[in-house]
């Protein structure tokens, strides 16, 4: 199993994904769009396309940003779905998947930053990937907005500040809004790159503060993770 991992910010690493992937010693390869890589012509090298957070959205310009073109994103994971690959996006990469499977990227109701419950809805307790969770679990967030819907896809969880936490929008293809993949390295990372936004945000109702953060534990959500790659892949 070869997955291919696009990186917008060197912030929003793969985290746990990474401990999954050596693991099971699958291989990898990377494009890091702000260290000027470029995106894959083709999808012919990996069987999983994994797409990470970012501060961007999918309307986000190539003048605001000069290494993200959101077009060339979609179109690639168009082509990855045409090919039958696994598509996984996190965050802005849930609502790349969403923007190129026709929906329409939206504000959540509320700014969630922290570790929250999320819970399955009917739909998610009858997926397969998700039938040996919980029906609520402790998952991390960091987003201010969420995948839009197209005909096709089904929510599979949701949580009290966002209805949209987990969609899947084909059976090779699903979008987290939420962030099974932190851990105290990755989150040390966003708190340092992203203080500004806590400061502003802070005293928001689903925004913790940065010691909380810090003293989360997220080995929970990373063994939930694992357990839908094991099936994912299979």
């Amino acid at each position: 199993m070869h997955i291919h991992i696009i990186m917008h910010e060197a912030f929003e690493g793969p985290g746990a994904f990474l401990s999954w992937i050596e693991k099971h010693q699958h291989s990898s390869s990377y494009t890091r769009l702000y260290l000027g890589d470029s995106l894959p012509k083709t999808c012919s090298h990996f069987d999983l396309l994994l797409i990470m957070g970012g501060p961007q959205s999918p309307s986000t310009t190539s003048d605001e940003c000069s290494y993200f073109n959101s077009e060339a994103e979609q179109q690639l994971i168009r082509l990855a779905v045409e090919n039958n690959k696994l598509v996984l996006g996190v965050c802005l990469g849930s609502q790349l998947i969403s923007n190129a499977m026709g929906g329409t990227t939206i504000a959540s109701p509320n700014k969630e930053i922290g570790l929250f419950p999320v819970t399955l809805t009917e739909a998610g307790k009858n997926d397969p990937l998700f039938a040996d969770f919980p029906e609520t679990f402790a998952c991390g967030h960091w987003h201010g907005d969420m995948p839009g819907l197209t005909d096709e896809a089904v929510i599979i969880a949701q949580s009290t500040a966002c209805p949209r936490q987990i969609i899947r929008f084909a059976p090779n293809v699903y979008a987290f809004q939420c962030h099974f993949e932190f851990n105290p390295s990755t989150i040390s990372a966003m708190i340092e790159n992203c203080h500004s936004e806590l400061e502003q945000e802070k005293g928001k109702p689903f925004v913790q503060s940065i010691e909380q953060l810090r003293t989360n534990g997220y080995n929970m959500a990373n063994k939930l993770l694992y357990k839908f790659l094991d099936g994912f892949v299979k």
